[in-house]
C-alpha cells in the first residue's frame, strides 16, 4: 500500500516523481502529492483522486521547478481521502517536508504530547506526527541526521518515510522499518522508491534498505546509517528484469498481460530447476539430512499466495507425507501456534514485504523454527530475512489481482514437494520422471488454453450483471475454487463464494436460486462421481452449472451446462490448467462491466500494514 517516490540529480525532479508514482500505482492508492525544493523553499502540490489529477494540477510536473523532491501516492488509513490528509505532511513553515508508508502505532500518544508543546495539525493523518516531532527535535540538534534518529526512537510502528529539510537543500533523507524502501544509483542522479519498478527507466542498481536504517542521498553520492547514526556499509544489487516487463506492452490491462506471460513465468521457475531427470534447487541450500528431519510442514501466507498452499498440502502430504498445516498469516501468530522441533514454516510472499506473512515469519524464527521463504522478489525482506529462499522468478507483476505470480507460486511448492518426496523415499525414480515429464508439459498447456479464451470471453458477457456466483470443489477442486473465486470478486465486485463441494448440504444450498451460476472444478479422477452428484443437487435447484474438468471426463456433460475442458496431467498439478479459464472469466467479466481491472477499488498490490 502506499507508493513513494524521491528524486535528488540533475533533472527537473517532478517529472521523474510523477514517473516513479505512475510505475507504483499498482500498490492502491486514493490520493497523490509531491514536495519540491525551487532554491528557495519546498513546494507542496497534492490532489484527491487518481494520479492525473495531480498531473494535470502540476501541468506535468512544470509548476514544481526544482531538482530535488519527494513524491507520494496515499491509500487512507488515518483520516478520510483528501487533499489535507494527503502527502507530504510538513511542519509550521514547510521547512521540512515527508511521505510515509506504514502505521505509526503511538501517534495519538505523540500528538497529544506535541498539542501541550504548542503545535498544531491541520490533517487527521499519524504522518503529519512525524513531520512535527522532526521539527521538535531539528529546532533542538540543528542537525538532520539526529533529528530523524530521535524519531525512530519515539515512534512505533512500521514506517517508510521520505524525508526534505530546506536547511539541507542538497539532499534527501530515507528511513526504513517494516516497510518496503529501496535506493537507486543514477548516472543522473539518486533516488528513492517503494518498489523497483519504480526506477527501472533511471537505474539497474539498487540497494535494499534493511530495518532502521536511514539513506542520505546527494547528487553524486550515497550514504547509511544505523538507528544510531553510525555510518554503514552496503553493496548495491544489479536488478535484471527488462524495463519493458513493467510495461504494458500493447496490451489492453496488466493483468491480461501478465496472465499471457504465465506460460514463460512456468518455465522460468521450472527449467533451471530440473537437470538430468532430477529436481534441483540450488539456491535452497537445504541438505537432505534436514529434509530427512522435517516432522510436520506449516504454510502460511496471504490471499492467493494462501490459496497455493490450500493447494500443496494435498501434494506435500500426497507424495512425501508430511503433515501440513495452512495458516492465513494474519491468524497465524495470534493463535500462539504449536512449533516443535523439526517444523519447518514456508512462507510465501510475491512481494516478500507483506506485513502479516512477515511478522509470522519472524514469530517462527523467535521459537527457533527453521524457516523457507518462497518470494518473487530478490532482496526483499522475506528473501533476507527467511533461512532458506526459493525465488519464482516471475519478473514483475503490476495487476493488483495476482496471475503469473500465482502460477510461479504453485510451480515451485510442486518442485519442492517433489524435492522433498524423492529425498524421503516416499516416492520411486518411476513417479519423478513422471511428474517431470507432466511438469514440463505445463507451459505448452497453459499457452494453448490462454489461446482459446474465446468460449470463456462469449460465456463471460452473459454473466455480467450476475448478483451472486458460487464455486464449487472438493480436495485440490476445492483450492482451486477458493482463488477462481477470488479474482471474481476482487476485480468485479460481484459476490462470489468458493465451498467445499460436500458442504453444500450443510447451509449453502440454501442460496441456490433460479439461473444463479455455480462453477464446479472438476479435475481429481477419484472424486469425479461425487462431485458430479454436488452438481446434480445444485442445477434440481435452479442454478446454472458451469464445469471446469479434464478433456476425459465426458460424462459430466449430462450434468453440467456449459463445460471448458483442460488438457491431461497429473491430477497434482490441475490446479495450473484449470485455474486458467477461471482467471479469463474473471477478467471478461470485470472487463465488460467496465471495471478498472488493474486496479481494483479498495485493494493494493502489497499489503505493507496489518
Amino acid at each position: 500500500m502506499c507508493g513513494i517516490v524521491g528524486y535528488i540529480g540533475k533533472k527537473q525532479a517532478a517529472p521523474v516523481l510523477l514517473d516513479g508514482l505512475e510505475k507504483l500505482e499498482y500498490r492502491g492508492y486514493d490520493s497523490a502529492g509531491m514536495a519540491v525544493y525551487d532554491g528557495k523553499q519546498i513546494n507542496i502540490k497534492k490532489a484527491t483522486g487518481r494520479l492525473k489529477v495531480l498531473n494535470e494540477l502540476t501541468h506535468g510536473g512544470e509548476l514544481l521547478p526544482g531538482t530535488v523532491g519527494i513524491g507520494h501516492t496515499r491509500w487512507a488509513t488515518h483520516g478520510e481521502p483528501s487533499d489535507v490528509n494527503a502527502h507530504p505532511h510538513f511542519n509550521a513553515d514547510r521547512t521540512i517536508a515527508v511521505v510515509h508508508n506504514g502505521i505509526i502505532e503511538n501517534y495519538l500518544k505523540l500528538k497529544n504530547t506535541l498539542i501541550e508543546r504548542g503545535y498544531k495539525f491541520l490533517s487527521e493523518t499519524d504522518t503529519e506526527v512525524v513531520a512535527h516531532l522532526l521539527d521538535y527535535y531539528y529546532k533542538k540538534c540543528k542537525n538532520p541526521l539526529e533529528a530523524i534518529t530521535k524519531v525512530m526512537h519515539r515512534v512505533e510502528g512500521s514506517y517508510a518515510l521520505g524525508i526534505l529539510f530546506s536547511d539541507e537543500p542538497d539532499v534527501v533523507y530515507s528511513v526504513r522499518k517494516d516497510s518496503p524502501l529501496i535506493v537507486g544509483k543514477g548516472k543522473d542522479g539518486n533516488l528513492i522508491a517503494s518498489d523497483v519498478p519504480a526506477v527501472l527507466k533511471y537505474t539497474r542498481e539498487v540497494y535494499f534498505i534493511e530495518n532502521e536504517e536511514i539513506a542520505r542521498l546527494s547528487e553524486d553520492t550515497i550514504e547509511f546509517f544505523n538507528v544510531d547514526g553510525e555510518t554503514i556499509e552496503k553493496e548495491p544489487k544489479m536488478i535484471e528484469w527488462d524495463i519493458n516487463a513493467a510495461e504494458k506492452g500493447g496490451y489492453e490491462h496488466f493483468m491480461l498481460k501478465e496472465m499471457y506471460e504465465q506460460p514463460k513465468t512456468v518455465r522460468d521457475t521450472l527449467n533451471p530447476r530440473i537437470k538430468d531427470g532430477r529436481i534441483v534447487i540450488d539456491e535452497l541450500g537445504m541438505t537432505d539430512e534436514e529434509i530427512r528431519a522435517i516432522k510436520k510442514i506449516h504454510i502460511v501466507a496471504c490471499g492467493s499466495a494462501y490459496h497455493t498452499g490450500v493447494t500443496n498440502k494435498y501434494i506435500f502430504e500426497g507424495m512425501a507425507r508430511i503433515p501440513v498445516e495452512v495458516d492465513v498469516a494474519s491468524e497465524f501468530r495470534y493463535r500462539n501456534p504449536i512449533l516443535e522441533e523439526g517444523t519447518l514454516v514456508i512462507i510465501i510472499s510475491q512481494s516478500g514485504e507483506t506485513a502479516d506473512t512477515l511478522a509470522a515469519l519472524r514469530l517462527a524464527k523467535e521459537r527457533g523454527i527453521m524457516t523457507l521463504g518462497i518470494v518473487n522478489v530478490v532482496g526483499s525482506s522475506i528473501a533476507r530475512e527467511a533461512d532458506k529462499v526459493m525465488y519464482t522468478w516471475a519478473g514483475p507483476e503490476i495487476a493488483v489481482a495476482t496471475t503469473k505470480a500465482y502460477s510461479a507460486q504453485l510451480i515451485a511448492q510442486y518442485l519442492l514437494a517433489i524435492k522433498f518426496a524423492e529425498v524421503r523415499g516416499t516416492i520411486s525414480a518411476e513417479q519423478v520422471a513422471g511428474y517431470i515429464t507432466d511438469l514440463k508439459k505445463l507451459p505448452d498447456q497453459i499457452e494453448m488454453l490462454l489461446n482459446n479464451k474465446e468460449k470463456i470471453q462469449r460465456f463471460a458477457n452473459r454473466y455480467i450483471a450476475a448478483k451472486d456466483v458460487f464455486f464449487i470443489g472438493r480436495g485440490i477442486d476445492y483450492a482451486i475454487s477458493l482463488e477462481g473465486s477470488l479474482k471474481l470478486k476482487e476485480i468485479s465486485y460481484i459476490h462470489s463464494e468458493a465451498y467445499a463441494a460436500g458442504e453444500l448440504k450443510h447451509g449453502t444450498i440454501s442460496l441456490i436460486e433460479d439461473g444463479t451460476l455455480v462453477a464446479s472444478v472438476v479435475t481429481q479422477p477419484d472424486l469425479y462421481k461425487k462431485t458430479i452428484s454436488n452438481i446434480v443437487e445444485v442445477r434440481t435447484r435452479g442454478a446454472f452449472v458451469l464445469a471446469i474438468t479434464n478433456e476425459e471426463n465426458t460424462e459430466i456433460e449430462k450434468a453440467a451446462d456449459y463445460v471448458i475442458y483442460i488438457p491431461q496431467t497429473n491430477p497434482y498439478f490441475t490446479n495450473s490448467l484449470a485455474i486458467i479459464p477461471l482467471q479469463l472469466f474473471g477478467y471478461y467479466v470485470a472487463v465488460g462491466k467496465g471495471c478498472d481491472v488493474d486496479k481494483p477499488r479498495n485493494l493494493a498490490k502489497s499489503v505493507t500494514v496489518e
